[in-house]
């Protein structure tokens, strides 16, 4: 697919084209429902349940945290919803939540070279 570039102009002739109304009518539950529908219409910013990922594992918040390189109070804001993770983060959770042993196996790869 070629790469097109946005001129001032297609930005004034789409924001021109737009219906304020209608997408300011557009409640939470919507979004909630289209992004249920198609999760690529946001795949970014879909809540990851951090808290049922540390669980699934049967490690404290603390032996996760130490285990997984990650500090407890990022632990515990992710858990609380205070801050979520993001970029790489994201990844190694993913990688904990579907299959842990990989991480796990990586890991003590590396602390078998650093003994």
């Amino acid at each position: 697919m070629p790469t097109v570039k946005i001129t001032p102009e297609m930005t004034r002739a789409a924001l021109a084209g737009t219906d304020w109304s209608r997408a300011d009518a557009i409640t939470d539950d919507d979004i909630d429902r289209q992004i249920a529908e198609d999760e690529d219409v946001a795949p970014v910013i879909l809540p990851m349940d951090v808290k049922a990922i540390r669980s699934a594992t049967g490690l404290s918040q603390t032996a996760f945290a130490s285990r997984y390189q990650i500090p407890v109070g990022t632990l515990r804001d992710w858990e609380q919803g205070r801050k979520a993770p993001t970029g790489t983060a994201r990844v190694l959770l993913k990688v904990i939540q579907y299959d842990r042993t990989v991480v796990d196996h990586a890991l003590s790869m590396d602390r078998g070279r650093l003994s």
